[in-house]
C-alpha cells in the first residue's frame, strides 16, 4: 500500500509523535511524508527530519494532500497536534474541504493527549481509521460529530459586503494570526473577525492591532490562514544549527518588513534587515539555524509569537519609539538598498555604521542591542 503523509505544524514534530506515526505506518506500507504549511519546517530541522519528511517547498495542507492524491497514494493521513480537541478538528474540517481531490484521508489529531482522535473523512477509511486508533489507543470520531461539533454558527457568514467568521478554541490574551500578521489579541474566549471590502475591520471579542492590519492589507477572510496563540508552543526547543556562513569577498543582505514572506529564501543570505517587532522575532529565529544575524528595526511592540527567540551572533536589534519602525524602515529601503530588496555589500560593520548615520540624521531617541 502506498501512503501518504502530510505533517502539519511544529508540534507535532516537537512532541516526537510526527516520527512515531510515521515509523508506525511504515507497517503498513510504503510511506512518503510532506510538511503542510510552514511553521513546522524548523521544528522539522530541530529534529533531524528534513530526510524524511519532505519539506523542500512551501505549500498549504490542502496542497500537500491533493499531490499526494495526484500521485496515487492509496491512502493520506493528516497529523496534527491541535491546542485543543476542537481546534484540531475545526483545522481538519477546513483542510479537507479545501481539497481539490477529497482523497480516502484520515487525520490523527492530539496524539499525546487524553482527548487525542482519529478522524476518517473519508467513508471508505473508517475501518482503518478504527484499527489505527485501537493500536495507538486514541477516540475514533466520525465527521458528522465534528460538523454538529463545529455547528453553522463556527462558519463563516456574509452581511451585505461585511465577512464574519468566528474562531474556535481561543484562549484570552492570545495573539491572533492572519496570514503569519498578528491583527490583534482576544480579550475572551468568543471572538468574530468581522473584514468590509477585505479589510479586517473589528474583532469582536478581542482589540484590534491597526499597524498589523496595515501590514496584512486586503484579503478573502474565508480563505485566510487564521492562527491564535504562539507559533510554536514547546518548551526547551533545543535549535539545531543547520549550516555556518563562510567567509566571502560579496556578502549578500536581504531586506524584509513583512512576516508573512517565506523567511526561508532568506538562508543564504550573509544578513537580513529586518523591520517590525514580530517579523524581526521570527526571522532571527528562523536565521539562527543557518547562521545568519539580523539588524532589527523594532518600536518595542513585541507580541511574542515565539516562546523563546534565537539570534545568531553579530545581530543588533535596533529599539524606537513606537510606529517609528515603518518609518525608520522606509529610509533604509530607499537609501541603502535603492528599493531593491537585496544587495550586495563588502562590510556588514560598514553597512551598520550606515543605517546608524541614517538614524542619527531622523533625531530620534532608540537603543541599541548586540548580540555577542
Amino acid at each position: 500500500m502506498k501512503i501518504g503523509v502530510v505533517v502539519h505544524g511544529p508540534q507535532i514534530v516537537d512532541s516526537g509523535y510526527a516520527l512515531k506515526i510515521i515509523k508506525f505506518l511504515e507497517k503498513y506500507g510504503k510511506v512518503k511524508a510532506l510538511l503542510g504549511g510552514t511553521m513546522g519546517r524548523t521544528a522539522v530541522y530541530d529534529a533531524h527530519l528534513e530526510n524524511l519528511i519532505d519539506i523542500s517547498k512551501k505549500r498549504l495542507p490542502s496542497q500537500s494532500i491533493d499531490k499526494l492524491a495526484k500521485e496515487d497514494h492509496d491512502i493520506i493521513f493528516l497529523l496534527n497536534y491541535g491546542k485543543s480537541k476542537i481546534t484540531g478538528h475545526g483545522f481538519g474540517y477546513k483542510v479537507f474541504m479545501k481539497t481539490k481531490t477529497k482523497p480516502k484521508l484520515i487525520q490523527i489529531e492530539r496524539p499525546g493527549e487524553k482527548d487525542g482522535t482519529v478522524i476518517p473523512w473519508h467513508k471508505a477509511v473508517e475501518p482503518l481509521a478504527k484499527e489505527i486508533a485501537d493500536k495507538i489507543g486514541l477516540q475514533l470520531v466520525k465527521p458528522e460529530k465534528i460538523i454538529k461539533e463545529l455547528s453553522p454558527e463556527n462558519h463563516e457568514k456574509t452581511s451585505g459586503k461585511r465577512v464574519y467568521r468566528k474562531l474556535v478554541g481561543v484562549s484570552k490574551d492570545e495573539n491572533i494570526f492572519v496570514n503569519g500578521i498578528v491583527i490583534g489579541k482576544a480579550t475572551s474566549e468568543n471572538v468574530i473577525l468581522v473584514a468590509e471590502d477585505g479589510i479586517i475591520k473589528k474583532i469582536i471579542g478581542g482589540k484590534l492591532k491597526k499597524h498589523g492590519v496595515e501590514k496584512l492589507g486586503p484579503i478573502n477572510l474565508d480563505e485566510a490562514i487564521v492562527k491564535t496563540g504562539l507559533l510554536r508552543r514547546a518548551d526547551n526547543i533545543k535549535p539545531r544549527k543547520v549550516k555556518k556562513r563562510k567567509p566571502k569577498k560579496k556578502l549578500k543582505v536581504a531586506f524584509l518588513d513583512h512576516a508573512a514572506e517565506d523567511i526561508y529564501k532568506l538562508k543564504d543570505s550573509d544578513l537580513v534587515v529586518t523591520v517590525g517587532d514580530d517579523t524581526s522575532l521570527v526571522a532571527a529565529d528562523i536565521l539562527y539555524r543557518f547562521d545568519v544575524p539580523i539588524i532589527g528595526i523594532t518600536d518595542g511592540d513585541i507580541d511574542k509569537v515565539v516562546e523563546k527567540g534565537f539570534k545568531t551572533k553579530g545581530s543588533m536589534i535596533i529599539e524606537f519609539e513606537k510606529g517609528l519602525d515603518d518609518i525608520i524602515g522606509r529610509k533604509i529601503f530607499n537609501e541603502i538598498f535603492k528599493r531593491k530588496y537585496t544587495i550586495e555589500i563588502e562590510d556588514i560593520e560598514n553597512l551598520k555604521k550606515k543605517i546608524l548615520e541614517i538614524i542619527d540624521n531622523m533625531d530620534v531617541d532608540y537603543l541599541i542591542k548586540k548580540i555577542k
